[in-house]
């Protein structure tokens, strides 16, 4: 049974409450009479984000002010969502994704995806076709546990599959990356990028070129790997892997407003 209990904070979190499952924190802002003809935005961000980064707070103001409806959740185990981050796999979170979607959305919806939150939008899209009518990927990351696996040195490797886990320097803080066996192994009934994909919905990404997470090659190779759909790449010359500058922001905040336009003519 899932049931919805408000947060102990002023805002507008509210508990997605899960019998056997991590309870999810989320906001959900409806949209108004005025955006009601705009697709629902759902954000999904990257591995340990959390729902209060700067692209998630950002797109969540400038849907309001097109009355747009918005909505942002914690993984389990990321941010105010219950859980251990420990025990969270892709499976895992695209679970959450889904249980999120299912409880507050009705087509369309546009999934808005960050990093690994590309990879989650994507696998939203194909268990909710039909409901999920486009994707805007922000350095979107499928299949990034075997780009990260390969990339570890052989006695990195070796130890996350003796101990179960390997620690991993993380450039963003000074709490390093955590990657466990079981999140390698499991992420394999995941992949995407192993076999072509069909699709028939408009999906764009947006991609640092300066990205030394993920290559700006994975957005190519999304493009080529999805058949059937309109797939536009955009690439920012002198873009990172975070892509939260102003510039960055509106550009990613143009490309929204687009493809929810393109979204509505077809």
């Amino acid at each position: 049974m899932i049931t919805e209990s408000a947060g102990d904070q002023v805002s507008q979190t509210l508990y997605l409450e899960r019998d056997g499952k991590p309870n999810l924190a989320y906001i959900y802002t409806p949209a108004t009479a005025v955006g009601k003809a705009l697709p629902l935005v759902m954000f999904c961000g990257g591995y340990r984000s959390d729902m209060n980064g700067t692209k998630a707070q950002y797109l969540e103001q400038q849907c309001a002010v097109r009355g747009q409806g918005y909505l942002r959740f914690d993984y389990s185990g990321h941010g105010a969502s219950d859980g251990k981050f420990e025990d969270g796999t892709i499976g895992c979170w695209l679970e959450d994704g889904v249980d999120i979607l299912d409880h507050i959305a009705a087509a369309p919806v546009l999934v808005v995806g960050s990093s690994m939150g590309g990879w989650i939008a994507l696998l939203l899209a194909r268990a909710r076709a039909g409901t999920v009518q486009g994707v805007l990927g922000i350095a979107a990351a499928p299949d990034f546990s075997e780009d990260l696996f390969a990339g570890l040195r052989p006695e990195q490797q070796e130890e996350m599959m003796n101990t179960g886990h390997v620690s991993v320097p993380n450039d963003y803080s000074d709490e390093p990356y955590y990657y466990s066996r079981d999140f390698y192994e499991e992420a394999k009934n995941h992949l995407l990028l192993n076999q072509r994909q069909s699709v028939d919905f408009p999906m764009r990404f947006i991609q640092g070129m300066q990205d030394k997470d993920v290559p700006w090659e994975m957005a190519a190779n999304i493009q080529k790997n999805y058949v059937g759909a309109d797939v536009d790449v955009i690439f920012v010359d002198d873009g990172d892997h975070r892509l939260s500058r102003p510039e960055d922001l509106e550009l990613i905040n143009r490309e929204l407003m687009d493809l929810g336009e393109t979204m509505g003519k077809e």
